[in-house]
């Protein structure tokens, strides 16, 4: 299911954990590691569309997650051409006359995970997505990224940190400062009185 310009309907999930830590899984048989993200089906929103992928990629449930917050308007790439499978003769033809695809547009899910991490299963379907995962810095390093999705990343991290800053701080921070949400921002006047 492609739009008018060509772009698959997909949506991706950052999961935090309490340290807001994000969830960051590990290809199958790669060493590329990313966030879990998918196509949204006919018929889906996106909202249904993320819960049935946070359970087809790690396992995980509803219960396990909160929904903090999400992207206010579709974010988009392009995949190269040398990552786009060649269609057979057949299917060319009837490509002919549809539009072609050019990438995805993300719907993009900052969720707060509420169960343990034993709850995490990437073997819940029979077509694992991913083999390893771990927790990462909000502000992952942009060069593990794969080239052709940095922006993006980068767009929706940015837009979701808003929902679990203190105030202004964290936007004005350069990227991959570390995250120090529970300090207040705020001058406190009485500790400028208070004998030393």
């Amino acid at each position: 299911m492609l739009d008018r310009e060509g772009y698959r309907p997909n949506v991706g999930i950052v999961l935090l954990n309490q340290r807001n830590e994000v969830f960051w899984g590990k290809r199958v048989g790669q060493h590329s590691w990313q966030f879990p993200q998918g196509g949204i089906q006919h018929g889906e929103n996106p909202e249904q569309a993320m819960y049935r992928e946070l359970h087809e990629e790690i396992g995980l449930e509803p219960q396990h997650v909160q929904i903090i917050g999400r992207t206010r308007e579709w974010l988009r790439y392009d995949v190269p051409q040398e990552f786009l499978r060649r269609p057979s003769a057949a299917n060319a033809a009837r490509r002919s006359t549809r539009q072609a695809y050019r990438g995805q547009k993300q719907i993009w899910f900052l969720l707060r995970m509420v169960g343990r991490d034993s709850d995490v299963c990437l073997r819940a379907t029979d077509h694992p997505e991913f083999d390893a995962w771990r927790w990462s810095p909000y502000w992952i390093p942009l060069d593990v990224v794969i080239d052709f999705k940095r922006e993006v990343y980068e767009l929706a991290l940015s837009e979701l940190a808003r929902y679990i800053s203190r105030g202004p701080r964290m936007m004005m921070m350069p990227w991959g400062s570390p995250l120090d949400l529970y300090k207040s921002t705020l001058h406190d006047p009485k500790q400028d009185s208070e004998p030393s």
